[in-house]
């Protein structure tokens, strides 16, 4: 009894650090789903412990497989009542299932995307070339692809804009849009208010 309630928390620590690792991730997304402005920053604060919530949740059930496919010791017979049973929370089963979703938290930022509309209709729109400007928008608060996405999405959106790209290991955003629909500085503001990143600077690269 007490060696299942050791690995049951266990496999609560393990799911615990798997989705506290990737929350700083997925907080984008459900912003999106739930259509709640500001909110894709909130845990931004979790990435720089990123790598010792996944380590920690990989070595957790690693060693969790280990004590589950380890040669079970030879015990002295007693008369003890035992039904001889593993429940279904302490089965290999659910230990697979624990370590799947674990994965699939920590591989989120690799395929979030899926969950972002496709909203680059910017290109089909008309426009003046005269009127298209390219500028740069520098965020703080982007540490994953999810918030490239969230980013990406909250600039195609915005009307007027034709494209946009950003990375979150420089954290600049790049934006091309037509200046007589919108301008860099409601783009800014507009970005602020849907993402929750802070825009630190802008400036135009290309364009009157």
């Amino acid at each position: 009894m007490k060696n299942e309630k050791k690995s049951t928390g266990m496999l609560l620590t393990g799911l615990v650090t798997a989705i506290l690792a990737s929350l700083c991730c997925i907080t984008p997304v459900l912003a999106l789903i739930a259509g709640i402005s500001g909110a894709a920053s909130a845990f931004s604060w979790i990435e720089p412990f990123r790598p010792y919530l996944a380590a920690l949740t990989i070595g957790v059930l690693a060693f969790a497989w280990y004590q589950k496919l380890k040669p079970a010791k030879a015990e002295i017979e007693c008369d003890c009542e035992e039904d001889g049973k593993s429940s279904f929370w302490q089965s290999k089963k659910f230990l697979a299932m624990v370590t799947v979703f674990a994965l699939l938290m920590l591989a989120f930022p690799y395929y979030s995307g899926i969950f972002y509309p496709d909203n680059s209709s910017g290109q089909n729109i008309s426009f003046n070339e005269n009127n298209v400007i390219e500028a740069e928008i520098d965020l703080q608060g982007m540490t994953c692809n999810s918030c490239e996405h969230s980013v990406n999405h909250a600039l195609r959106s915005e009307d007027g804009v034709i494209e946009a790209e950003s990375d979150y290991v420089t954290g600049i955003a790049r934006v091309k849009f037509d200046v007589s629909k919108t301008s860099l500085e409601q783009l800014s503001k507009d970005l602020e208010e849907e993402t929750g990143y802070e825009v630190i600077a802008s400036k135009k690269i290309k364009g009157s």
